[in-house]
């Protein structure tokens, strides 16, 4: 049945249920690219762009977001670095302590036979764990991002992995195992 000609005007529908006139705009969510920042929002309703001023910020904060994450892998890569370090030193020390000086075995060893290694390997893998983890949640979040389709955010984003890779990552590979992570 076709409702055109009905005056829908006094129905109060203008306030979008929001307490009247103050109505707040929609989240425009695209699914092709676009240049377009009219009523965009950034992963949450929350992060709602505006105008000029908070496109500007919104931009500055997501080039940060994505350097931080080349600072995050760059602090992951040092730990593992470190904890390799530590435990082939472990190792040497290990091997050291089983030779025999002179044909004369040593006496007493290790105590109990549990090392001060396998308690620091424990916690090391957790710790690996939880950097793997939020690696993962940060370029997931990353790729929410990008998956604005506006072209403003996506170059946001490259340019933040660069800034970040120049700062935290130069004395590593450039190429990535991965797309996301």
């Amino acid at each position: 049945m076709d409702h055109s000609h009905m005056d829908h005007g006094d129905m109060g529908h203008g306030g979008g249920g929001h307490g009247g006139g103050g109505a707040m705009p929609m989240c425009n969510m695209n699914m092709l690219f676009t240049w377009d920042t009219t009523n965009l929002c950034i992963v949450f309703r929350q992060w709602h762009v505006t105008g000029t001023v908070s496109l500007i910020f919104s931009l500055l904060a997501i080039v940060a977001i994505c350097a931080g994450y080349e600072a995050l892998r760059e602090v992951t890569r040092r730990y593992e670095l470190w904890l390799s370090d530590k435990e082939a030193t472990y190792r040497q020390e290990q091997a050291a302590e089983n030779t025999p000086f002179l044909g004369i075995e040593r006496i007493g060893g290790n105590a109990g036979g549990i090392s001060s290694g396998a308690s620091i390997g424990q916690r090391a893998r957790i710790l690996k764990a939880t950097l793997y983890g939020v690696q993962n949640f940060y370029a997931f979040m990353i790729m929410l991002l990008f998956m604005t389709y506006n072209g403003f955010v996506m170059i946001a984003v490259a340019v933040g992995a660069g800034l970040g890779y120049y700062l935290f990552g130069s004395h590593t590979r450039a190429a990535k195992e991965t797309a996301c992570h």
